[in-house]
């Protein structure tokens, strides 16, 4: 089960046959697991850590557009992952002396609206939340920002790769490897139960400086050397 893709609660659908997640948005606050450190049940894997992660995004944000109070945040709330997500992302918000705008997009419909509200709203940048549908998207709301002139920083590395602007998060693709040694360690007799979930120890900032160009905005010295991957 790949993290982002939320939509449904696999753990209610089997008792018996094991569940691995391969990256889970939230597993606690989604309801999959009742601790990480031991899930019980027939289901384990991995944490995306997304909604811990969403103050360094808005971070990353202030340091590339300084002067900015508004940010406006894309989320889909059918999402079961967007609520801690949120959350996370207002108390960042405060401790930034940032005012947050909450917008949802539930269907490809709504995200053109979404960023039509950000620009009649004044909104200074925007943060994309992790979500499958939001993904799937992606170079749609990399557009989107570009055309709204709205710097935009995500979650996973796939938007920033498909035009967006910066992305900060795991690896999804190690993610994957990982969760393939849970499948081992449960074909060799394993319960997934007594398997802890695992959270990412690493994560990696990318930025599109082709993104920058056309926003007309100059990445920070100290950020890119930061940055694990530029994009050219």
């Amino acid at each position: 089960m790949a993290g982002v893709r939320q939509r449904g609660c696999p753990k209610g659908s089997t008792g018996t046959i094991p569940i691995v997640m391969a990256g889970a948005i939230d597993p606690v606050a989604s309801g999959l697991v009742t601790i990480v450190a031991r899930p019980g049940g027939n289901l384990t894997g991995l944490s995306l850590m997304a909604p811990e992660l969403v103050g360094k995004q808005l971070e990353i944000l202030k340091d590339v557009v300084p002067k900015i109070s508004r940010v406006a945040l894309l989320g889909n709330p059918a999402n079961p992952g967007n609520a801690p997500q949120v959350r996370h992302a207002q108390d960042a918000a405060r401790a930034l002396g940032l005012r947050l705008q909450p917008l949802e997009a539930r269907g490809p419909t709504d995200i053109d609206s979404a960023f039509a509200v950000m620009t009649s709203e004044q909104a200074g940048a925007v943060i994309v939340l992790v979500d499958a549908m939001l993904l799937d998207h992606r170079t749609r709301i990399a557009d989107l920002a570009a055309r709204h002139r709205l710097p935009a920083v995500y979650g996973l590395s796939d938007h920033a790769e498909a035009g967006g602007l910066m992305a900060y998060g795991p690896n999804r693709l190690d993610m994957f490897r990982r969760a393939a040694t849970y499948v081992d360690k449960i074909l060799k007799g394993a319960k997934p139960g007594d398997l802890p979930v695992e959270q990412p120890t690493k994560f990696a900032l990318i930025i599109n400086l082709k993104a920058a160009k056309a926003l007309g905005l100059t990445i920070p010295p100290s950020l890119l050397q930061r940055a694990d991957q530029v994009i050219e």
